[in-house]
């Protein structure tokens, strides 16, 4: 049984290694998209993107807020 188990655990690390690798590669080209769309269409003259995003954020929040 002991067998059994250590070959589990070598697939398990195995699956998961590969789905976090997947993952990470699917999260990072979202966010380059991201931010190269906030710099070419959202950012004003002075922001940097992360400023884009927390003036964005901060409209969005006050949108809910006045519904």
């Amino acid at each position: 049984m002991s067998k059994i188990v250590d070959a589990n655990k070598k697939i398990e690390k195995a699956v998961v290694g590969g789905y976090k690798k997947i993952e990470d590669t699917v999260v990072g080209g979202y966010e380059k998209i991201e931010n190269k769309f906030v710099d070419s269409f959202l950012r004003k003259d002075d922001e940097t993107i992360e400023e884009a995003k927390e003036r964005l954020n901060k409209e969005q929040e006050e949108r809910q807020k006045n519904k």
